[in-house]
């Protein structure tokens, strides 16, 4: 299995820009929502908990977050877990809101994402490897830690392997 490095390096040296990072704080998060209130119908009441596709794929993500390392696993969970939360609230809606609100979400999530690798020139990551489907959530976790900071060696390793994210200044002479 790839490290927490392999799998976010790889990620990263699709995302050089800051303009395509800076797209990825807006676009990931509206698909990551999405795709929950999407999966949230249809849902099973199992004792106090509703089964649902949503919480099973949230289930086994937060799995493969856990065991690339236990911090960003537990923060992922939780965010997994909100997301299910509200995929939950919209899919008990009327079925125009539920289906409206999940396809608008994720329909703009993906056009924010393509006009982001429009600026880094680059396809998006997942077109080499379907993986980054599910590291472009963490991505942005890290991401937003690195701005706050946080994890100064996990940067520091990342940009080892991908580079350091380009000045514009710098991407614009080039």
């Amino acid at each position: 299995m790839k490290s927490l490095v392999d799998h976010l390096s790889q990620y990263a040296a699709y995302h050089r820009d800051p303009r395509n990072i800076a797209s990825h704080f807006i676009g990931i998060p509206l698909i990551f929502v999405a795709v929950a209130v999407l999966l949230s119908r249809p849902g099973w009441p199992v004792g106090a908990v509703l089964v649902s596709p949503a919480l099973l794929a949230a289930v086994a993500s937060a799995w493969f977050y856990l065991r690339l390392e236990l911090r960003l696993g537990v923060l992922m969970t939780v965010l997994l877990g909100l997301a299910v939360w509200l995929g939950q609230v919209l899919a008990a809606q009327s079925t125009w809101v539920w289906l409206g609100s999940g396809l608008g979400m994720f329909v703009v999530g993906w056009v924010i994402q393509f006009v982001g690798h429009y600026y880094e020139g680059r396809k998006p990551a997942f077109v080499d490897d379907l993986s980054g489907l599910i590291v472009g959530p963490l991505f942005v976790v890290v991401e937003a830690g690195f701005l706050l900071g946080l994890r100064g060696e996990l940067k520091h390793a990342i940009e080892e392997r991908a580079g350091p994210v380009a000045l514009r200044n710098q991407r614009s002479a080039a």
